[in-house]
């Protein structure tokens, strides 16, 4: 697997059956999920380290870069937020779709009004 294709996905049309689309669009959702985390946590801590190694090394940083990469540091923490917020607070829709998921049979095994 390179790494384009790990990092933008495939883009082949995939044929699915009548009764699994929504779990197929259940899995490419958590694909993409995998995806923006990947990409978000992979610069921010690109970011934190650039600025730890200018930090460790000693090297001189002018006034304007400065305020450049903390602009830049403020931006990639709301972004983080974001993320976190994506996975850890979006329960009604994971469980509406789920139960989308069960109901495809024409049995619902689930219930959302659970909570």
């Amino acid at each position: 697997m390179s790494l384009k294709s790990l990092l933008m996905g495939e883009t082949k049309m995939v044929k699915v059956e009548d009764k699994n689309r929504f779990y197929y669009m259940l899995q490419q959702m958590q694909s993409n999920r995998w995806r923006i985390t990947a990409i978000v946590l992979g610069l921010f801590f690109f970011i934190i380290a650039g600025i730890n190694s200018a930090v460790f090394f000693g090297i001189e940083i002018k006034e304007d870069w400065k305020e450049m990469l903390l602009i830049l540091l403020g931006a990639f923490v709301g972004n983080l937020n974001k993320v976190v917020d994506y996975w850890f607070n979006s329960e009604d829709r994971d469980k509406m779709l789920i139960q989308k998921v069960d109901e495809e049979d024409g049995v619902s095994l689930s219930n959302t009004t659970d909570v």
